[in-house]
């Protein structure tokens, strides 16, 4: 009897795994992750790709990133919720199976404000993962699927420029020349330094003055720290001025280069320029010609006669922009005076004459 029971039970637990497929496959050893691209510039955007290598009905996909780095922009496959440093995925099929996914995807943007070259990665894990119908449960993947990129600016190269200010080098003097290299984006280097070579008819000196105010022949010793200093980022730029000094008259050939002292001096930039040494300053050529020029002449209608101008001119201006003797103002009391004076004079003149005549 115990033995008919024991065999009724097991015949029932085998028809109610067959009935309820409750079955669990093996890990979902197919699962395949990429990224659209290994090498992102600041602004781009980078798909992580999963490949689940066969049709699920439902699964919970997690994408780990760097917030530093990224951001999140949009996800395919299911519906996603970004916490900021992992965005997650979730898929169930409602129809039952007739809606199955192989794939999904999620969808970053590398952040606009990066400089420097970050190497990076996406984590991808997953969990209630089935078939299509849901007769079949898989593992799920805990140990994280890593894919690895570079967010990274477009570096531009670097600019080596050297000219005179004053447009001549004359030998023997202390030319003023300046001297730059700049990029608007700047690959990084820990150890960058600034040397320079030179060539030609004599002895060349390029002297630079620190901010100790000691100076240093680029050409002999180069330019700042003997392990170099930093460079590079957005718009990049340093312009020192030096003096050029040139022992002969002659051309000469200046080189300089950005080395990186970490990488066996491995030349960064290098750029060649060439000047010519004179003797001494040239005279600027007069205006008006010479003996042995042929200059134009306005036409008469065009020519302004010159203007005579006398001698008195300045003497008439004086005189009349500045009087010796300030003008009289008021009243003159001296007229009504005289007046009285000759009505009386003639009254008195009058009555004597009247007199004589009685």
């Amino acid at each position: 009897m115990k033995k008919i029971v024991s065999i009724i039970s097991i015949l029932m637990i085998i028809s109610i795994a067959i009935f309820t497929g409750n079955v669990y496959a093996a890990p979902l050893n197919s699962v395949n992750v990429e990224t659209s691209k290994d090498l992102v510039r600041p602004g781009e955007e980078v798909r992580v790709n999963v490949d689940f290598g066969q049709a699920l009905g439902s699964y919970t996909v997690d994408v780990a990133y760097d917030n530093s780095i990224f951001e999140y922009v949009s996800a395919e496959g299911g519906t996603p919720n970004d916490t900021g440093t992992k965005v997650r995925v979730v898929f169930y099929d409602s129809t039952g199976g007739t809606n199955p996914r192989t794939t999904m995807s999620v969808t970053f943007r590398a952040k606009s404000d990066i400089t420097t070259s970050n190497p990076t990665e996406f984590n991808v894990t997953a969990e209630g993962l089935a078939n299509s119908d849901a007769s079949v449960n898989y593992d799920d993947i805990t140990s994280p699927i890593t894919k690895n990129v570079t967010v990274e600016p477009q570096y531009v190269d670097y600019t080596l420029n050297l000219e005179s200010v004053n447009g001549e080098l004359i030998k023997g003097k202390e030319n003023e020349m300046k001297l730059s290299y700049s990029s608007p984006m700047g690959k990084y280097y820990d150890k960058a330094r600034l040397v320079a070579e030179a060539t030609g008819t004599g002895d060349v000196q390029l002297i630079g003055t620190d901010e100790q105010s000691l100076d240093h022949d680029i050409i002999e010793s180069g330019w700042g720290e003997e392990q170099g200093y930093k460079i590079g980022g957005k718009d990049v730029s340093q312009v020192l001025n030096v003096r050029g000094i040139f022992s002969e008259v002659g051309n000469y050939k200046i080189t300089l280069k950005l080395i990186d002292r970490d990488n066996s001096d491995a030349v960064i930039a290098e750029k060649t320029f060439d000047f010519t040494v004179v003797e001494e300053a040239t005279t600027p050529p007069t205006t008006g010609g010479t003996n042995n020029e042929t200059t134009e002449t306005t036409p008469e209608e065009e020519i302004t006669p010159p203007v005579e101008v006398e001698e008195n001119v300045t003497e008439n201006i004086t005189e009349n922009t500045m009087p010796t003797k300030l003008p009289k103002t008021g009243t003159n009391i001296y007229l009504p005076i005289s007046t009285i004076l000759a009505i009386l004079t003639g009254t008195v003149i009058y009555y004597n004459k009247k007199k004589i005549v009685k």
